[in-house]
């Protein structure tokens, strides 16, 4: 990994010059903005406490390998907005004469401070959190700023309302959607294009195993409407790798950290990531390569969020670029053994 000490002693950091030749970048629905089909997430491993320097290996193995987008919310930690602080130093450190190279994208939407205004979707929250986010990340601007997740007790229009004055204060590039189903989704965009605001990407959880995009028609929306889908916890969360194929690990987030994966979900899904892992070897892939390639696939999907504790994780993240075209039975075995999802 390029990097060296300056006659200061202040660690600097010289990105591969080959970083853009083996990426594939894919346009975000009908925008202009191209995102690499695998980008990083700060959604785990980014909090306070994880190591400094892992976080900023992680970064550089990331970007030397053409991974442009880091994705962030205002309440990834633990604790909440530590993942921005820490970011915005990384950024600080050893990006600041490539932020024009880097998609940075931010969320707003679960609960984040104290009292009624804290959370949700309304104005308000909206916009004070996108200036804390600013404040933490160290930035005049994010390229991506999304709604979280949707608010049924605030009016859409306020919402969308508060998307658009990012935008046009300068704050925020483009505005994308988090966790909205198809109806939902293709609402906020009658009233987005009325204010004429670049809403260009969805995020939603999408794997293997958890098909609900294609059952709440927000797979469908994001295609017919031109949109980009970007898909978090397509490993879901390491289910779809070879982590738990004979049990948990001492060292497992499983066995550390239950808040998203439990043992019952282990248990309730061993069957079928051992079936699951058949397929990947006889493709010559790993579970985890071939979990990636299955969403990649996919015409909807522009990019995959993945997240990693240590570089090496990340770098076999990028093998799912490399593998066979999937055949039509490869696919039906998948989807027998999957059934409809969650």
């Amino acid at each position: 990994m390029p990097s060296s000490t300056n006659t200061t002693g202040i660690s600097t950091y010289t990105p591969s010059p080959d970083r853009y030749e083996t990426m594939p970048y894919r346009r975000s629905g009908r925008s202009g903005l191209k995102l690499p089909a695998i980008s990083l997430g700060f959604w785990h491993n980014f909090g306070d406490f994880s190591s400094y320097d892992t976080m900023k290996q992680l970064c550089f193995t990331a970007f030397d390998h053409g991974i442009t987008h880091f994705d962030l919310a205002n309440n990834y930690g633990p604790e909440p907005g530590s993942a921005e602080r820490n970011a915005g130093r990384i950024l600080h450190d050893y990006f600041g004469a490539h932020r024009d190279e880097l998609v940075i994208s931010t969320k707003a939407g679960f609960d984040m401070w104290p009292g009624p205004y804290g959370d949700h979707g309304s104005r308000k929250y909206l916009l004070a959190s996108l200036d804390q986010s600013l404040t933490r990340l160290g930035l005049d601007y994010v390229d991506i700023f999304y709604h979280h997740c949707p608010d049924p007790d605030t009016p859409l229009e306020e919402t969308m309302g508060a998307l658009a004055q990012a935008v046009t204060s300068g704050k925020a590039l483009y505005v994308g959607l988090s966790n909205y189903d198809g109806q939902r989704l293709e609402a906020a965009k009658a009233i987005l294009d009325e204010l004429h605001v670049p809403f260009i990407i969805a995020q939603n959880r999408y794997n293997i195993l958890d098909r609900t995009v294609e059952h709440n028609g927000l797979l469908d929306a994001v295609s017919r409407l031109g949109k980009g889908l970007i898909t978090y916890s397509p490993l879901d969360q390491g289910l779809l790798t070879d982590r738990y194929l004979d049990g948990i690990p001492a060292d497992s987030r499983v066995a550390r950290d239950g808040r998203f994966l439990t043992e019952a979900d282990v248990a309730r899904t061993h069957d079928a990531i051992v079936a699951l892992n058949t397929i990947a070897a006889a493709r010559g892939q790993s579970l985890a390569d071939m979990a990636l390639a299955w969403l990649l696939r996919k015409s909807e999907v522009t990019s995959v969020l993945v997240g990693a504790s240590r570089p090496q994780q990340l770098l076999d993240s990028l093998g799912a670029l490399n593998g066979p075209d999937f055949t039509d039975d490869e696919l039906a075995a998948i989807d027998r053994i999957a059934g409809d999802g969650r």
